[in-house]
Formats: C-alpha cells, structure tokens, sequence
C-alpha cells in the first residue's frame, strides 16, 4: 500500500511540474510575438570577406534571415526572398541572410544562385544571435521582420510562406 502511495505522490509531482512548464511555454510565446525588442547590433562578413554592420540597413524594413544550406526550407525559401528583394526592394524592403555554418558551403551553395540581397556568415556563433533575436526554439529556418525604426516586429521559427511574409511586411512598406 505504501508503494502505491508513494507512486502516486511521484507521478502527481511529475504531472504538476509538466502542467506548470506547459502553461510557461504556453504564455510566453503570444509574449514574445508581441513584444518589440530593438535589433540587436551585429557585424558578420559576406561570403567575400566583406564585414557588414546591421547599422548599415537603418531606416529601411529588414526581413533578416537564419538559415543553412543543409536545411530543405531555407533552400526553398531563399527564392521568393530573391524575387521579393527584387520587387519590393525599392519600397524599402532588405532581405539579409545570415547563415549558421562557414564560409565554404555557403560559398559554394550561392554559385549557382543569384542572389540578390547579403548573404552573411556567422558560423556557430549564428546560433548564439538568432537566439538574442528571439529564436528560443533554436529553429532553422528562422526569420525576423524588423520595421524603420529597428523594432523586431516579427519572428518566424520555420518557414516562412511567401503569402504570409507579405501579410507582415505590407504594412511597413
């Protein structure tokens, strides 16, 4: 009888701590899609060499985005970025492209791509800003939107629809 008790203890400890974690997870992300945190400020190098600074993109709209080239939906992504960097860039829109691993696959996945828009290489050190952006997931393919006034205003983990890119960036425009 004692086995039981002592089960049932444990079991409704382990219940009430899933349950408060879930409720945690649960109420921080309408929080954190709400909330408009300052972009971070960063420098990270092209696939040239050339060092980039997020201050070098002020005052326009910024669609920044966390991929890799071993990641299928960043691939299928980057060609509705190209296109829209093309169309929409005029309007102010910058699309930039951060990714999560080193110089050389990086440089040889973008020699048959015409991209349009920086591709940045920050390596592992990617990971460690997309979470100061807000990727808490830690999910690849991860974008933000950033508006004129260098607020986050939203953050995608996962793939990002070229329909529901526009439902967000539109406005900002």
């Amino acid at each position: 009888m004692k086995n039981h008790t002592l089960l049932f203890i444990v079991a409704a400890i382990i219940a009430l701590g899933a349950g408060i974690l879930v409720k945690r997870l649960n109420s921080a992300a309408p929080v954190l899609e709400n909330k408009r945190d300052t972009l971070p400020a960063f420098t990270l190098p092209d696939v040239s060499g050339k060092q980039h600074s997020s201050s070098e993109w002020q005052g326009r709209v910024l669609v920044i985005n966390f991929w890799a080239t071993w990641c299928p939906p960043c691939r299928e992504e980057i060609p509705d970025f190209i296109a829209l960097q093309k169309n929409l860039g005029e309007k102010g829109l910058q699309f930039i492209g951060i990714a999560i691993e080193e110089l050389q696959p990086v440089a040889e996945y973008l020699q048959n791509m015409d991209d349009n828009y920086p591709m940045l290489i920050a390596g592992d050190n990617g990971v460690g800003l997309s979470i100061r952006m807000g990727n808490l997931l830690q999910a690849v393919p991860f974008t933000i939107v950033v508006n004129r006034q260098g607020q986050i205003v939203h953050r995608q983990p996962g793939e990002f629809s070229r329909e529901d890119l526009l439902a967000v960036v539109g406005p900002l425009l």
